[in-house]
């Protein structure tokens, strides 16, 4: 008989503590939002299947086995959606089932009308809901922390310099605040357990929880129209510090990173108690520490572009950053009452910047 199954996972939002987040152990705050990729698996006859989704250049690829009955790319390489898939049929196997073939049909909220990325964690969002969908296709029980110890599974075999906490956010929902692990030691892992030992284990430096919803306090953001990439310039940033190692002392990174986590405590610590103006203070610590980081390292993380956004966002009582790598893509705006949301908007507007139209999602509990 033929089934399908449909899950969604959201976009997300760095509030504080990217970079640092990439360092196993070191934390990041982020956000879920109302915007989401939706993922379909349904029941697939023949050696092949098709993965269809505006993603693609031409709309579609197709999936088959390898003669180990391995999930590979008809052609091109493999992508989040065959790596979550192959981590999910891996556990199928475990624990006594056979996979079976599956279309996957995926739709995206997450780009604008032109179809350009607006910066809000595709990839992970993918990733997150092709594991969901999968899983319960074959009515396999997972947590949120199973759902996100697979997408982290699957997202490092594509791509390793993430820090896996746009998936915690589209896993958990809501806002969250999520510390990495340490990647050397799950890959090492890797090579010698399965996934459903990996998901039994403690990884360390891993950690994540769901925060409330901050009281009088709320989020707008503001959209540059320049996408960027995010692992790239991750990627440049890790590169450029490890190239001045030998000329630089490393104690300044170390400085960064320290600072981050403690500016981060403090920024956690004034969300939960509704206070403001600590709010303000911790944002505005955030970016300094960034533009110091963007120093050490020679990259552009504000641009002219995100640096007026957040001083029009200042001119209007609210507490702004980039969000994210930087480069382009998103800035936010944390504001209380006082803030007139539809005179900001209004002046991000005339700024050339595109206020978008999102909420912090927080998904209930009957839905997990």
């Amino acid at each position: 008989m033929s089934r399908s199954v449909t899950r969604q996972a959201p976009g997300k939002l760095y509030v504080a503590g990217e970079y640092a987040v990439v360092e196993s152990g070191h934390s990041a705050l982020l956000v879920a939002v109302d915007r989401f990729i939706t993922v379909t698996a349904a029941t697939a006859s023949g050696p092949r299947a098709r993965v269809s989704s505006a993603l693609y250049d031409g709309g579609e690829r197709t999936w088959e086995r390898d003669a180990q009955g391995l999930a590979v790319p008809s052609t091109g390489e493999v992508d989040y959606v065959i790596s979550a898939l192959r981590v999910v049929e891996e556990l199928v196997r475990e624990r006594g089932g056979e996979p079976v073939m599956v279309h996957l049909d995926i739709l995206s909220e997450l780009d604008d009308a032109s179809g350009r990325k607006l910066g809000l964690g595709s990839s992970a969002a993918v990733t997150v809901a092709t594991v969901r969908a999968v899983a319960d296709f074959h009515d396999l029980p997972l947590s949120d922390l199973d759902v996100l110890k697979m997408a982290l599974l699957a997202s490092d075999a594509v791509e390793p310099v993430g820090s896996g906490g746009d998936l915690a956010a589209s896993t958990f929902t809501g806002w969250v605040l999520y510390s990495s692990p340490d990647r050397q030691w799950l890959r090492e892992q890797r090579r010698s357990s399965g996934v459903g030992a990996l998901l039994e284990a403690r990884w360390p430096g891993l950690a994540v929880r769901r925060m409330p919803q901050a009281d009088g306090i709320d989020l707008l953001v503001g959209w540059t129209g320049e996408p960027a990439s995010t692992a790239s310039l991750v990627s440049h940033v890790q590169s450029r510090l490890q190239a001045q190692a030998s000329t630089a002392p490393a104690a300044t990174y170390e400085q960064f990173l320290a600072a981050s986590e403690a500016c981060l405590a403090d920024l956690v610590t004034a969300l939960e108690s509704g206070d403001l103006a600590g709010v303000r203070r911790q944002v505005t610590g955030h970016r300094v520490l960034l533009a110091d980081l963007a120093r050490m390292s020679g990259i552009v993380i504000e641009t002219p572009e995100l640096a007026r956004l957040v001083e029009i966002a200042s001119s209007h009582g609210a507490a702004a950053k980039s969000s994210g790598a930087g480069g382009g893509d998103c800035g936010i705006a944390l504001h209380g009452p006082a803030t007139s949301t539809a005179a900001l908007r209004s002046a991000w507007a005339e700024a050339g910047i595109v206020p978008l139209d999102l909420a912090v999602f927080t998904r209930c509990e009957e839905d997990s």
